[in-house]
């Protein structure tokens, strides 16, 4: 086998397909969000960052730079170890006392990603347990659908938000048998939001554990911050929460919360915890600053909701199509995946715009969109801009106007 024609071959059918991803080379600048700068053009040309995860423009507030600036002073770069051994920084252990309190559980334990977070303590739980079943959602992230096939566990998929598919697949299960239902608050893809009390109430008939990915929502939803299940009450009736520290809090790493017993089996269990190098002391002083803030300041939040109300109303009279749901991710629907790097392309290159298309495998082949969250740091100036930036492209390309 020619191992350097194969690897050729498959990357130029991602090249055929559109679906060939290219890295946008940025520097942020501090205390200027969402504007940047592109390395990859030729006059390394200012652009407005309109696709980052960066929700609330925390990565750039002065609370968290301070913090970790203080910290980096006080205890240098690394850890220095894995958290069993030497690695355990007292800034990791208010991390995670911080994001106990943020929850209203007994516990919280600091993973150095989300993905990391939903792989190890999801491979864990499912594998230790004899015989667990893993409900999953059919739209869950590739985290999550990594940590059940991980842990060699029987997957039963259910239908996206259906509860009456939800119950009659546990209703085909034992009720003796250990069984996990895992499923995301808000889908960052389609915007949409579970019916996390309902789930739990099917939890609670079936004998069921719940695991809930809070990533999108944390720091974006309650009265603190804690997500979509500390708004709509539900917190205390989960199993598990799984969070990020980089996308609303704007730093990096994952977390879960629960039950003392739950964190500390996942603790003891979890090769990926037990044997990754623990987050830098400086990030965890960062993101402990940032969830300090947000459980404190509503004011991100407010405004970030708004400007997500002003953007699809300038997308509604412009007849640009965009998926309806209750959250903070505007997908701008496209369809053919060349035509949305097409945009893409034209964004970035005629008008110092950038935002990724997001085409297949993310999301099914078909429905290639360009992915908005608007931040409460995008000005009505950068929106009239975006607005009349659309205006322009989307006719050129013959595309479909909203009805």
């Amino acid at each position: 086998m020619n191992y350097e024609s194969f690897f050729q071959e498959r990357i130029d059918g991602l090249h055929a397909e559109g679906r060939y991803r290219v890295f946008a080379e940025l520097e942020r600048h501090r205390g200027n969000f969402p504007t940047a700068t592109n390395h990859g053009s030729a006059n390394k040309a200012p652009v407005t960052v309109w696709c980052s995860n960066d929700y609330l423009g925390m990565g750039q507030h002065p609370k968290v730079l301070d913090a970790m600036h203080e910290a980096l002073d006080r205890s240098g770069a690394g850890a220095g170890g894995t958290r069993n051994i030497g690695g355990t920084n007292v800034d990791h252990v208010r991390l995670e006392a911080e994001l106990a309190d943020l929850h209203g559980t007994q516990a919280a334990l600091l993973f150095n990603s989300g993905y990391m977070s939903n792989l190890a303590t999801l491979s864990t739980l499912a594998s230790q347990m004899p015989d667990c079943v893993v409900l999953s959602d059919a739209l869950n992230h590739a985290s999550m659908i990594e940590g059940i096939r991980h842990s060699r566990a029987k997957c039963v998929v259910w239908k996206h938000n259906d509860l009456a598919d939800l119950r009659a697949k546990l209703a085909a299960i034992p009720r003796d048998t250990p069984k996990l239902i895992a499923f995301e608050s808000v889908y960052s893809m389609d915007g949409d939001v579970a019916p996390i009390g309902a789930i739990c109430d099917l939890a609670d008939e079936f004998n069921a554990m719940t695991y809930l990915d809070e990533v999108h929502a944390v720091g974006m939803y309650g009265a603190r911050g804690g997500g979509i299940s500390e708004r709509d009450g539900v917190a205390h009736r989960l199993t598990v929460i799984e969070g990020t520290l980089a996308k609303a809090f704007g730093v990096i790493g994952g977390y879960i919360a629960g039950s003392t017993s739950m964190v500390d089996f996942v603790r003891s269990f979890a090769s990926g915890f037990i044997f990754s190098t623990a987050l830098p002391p400086a990030v965890a002083a960062g993101a402990a600053a940032s969830v300090r803030h947000l459980k404190e300041s509503d004011a991100e939040r407010i405004a970030m909701h708004g400007r997500v109300a002003q953007l699809r109303g300038r997308l509604d009279q412009l007849g640009i199509p965009h998926l309806p749901n209750p959250s903070h991710i505007v997908p701008v629907m496209v369809g053919c995946p060349v035509a949305a790097k097409r945009i893409s392309d034209a964004l970035l290159e005629q008008h110092g715009i950038y935002v990724q298309p997001t085409n297949s495998p993310t999301v099914p082949r078909g429905t290639g969109r360009l992915r908005f969250p608007p931040s409460p740091l995008h000005s009505d100036a950068d929106i009239d801009h975006l607005m009349a930036a659309l205006a322009e492209i989307w006719p050129s390309l013959s595309l479909q106007r909203a009805a």
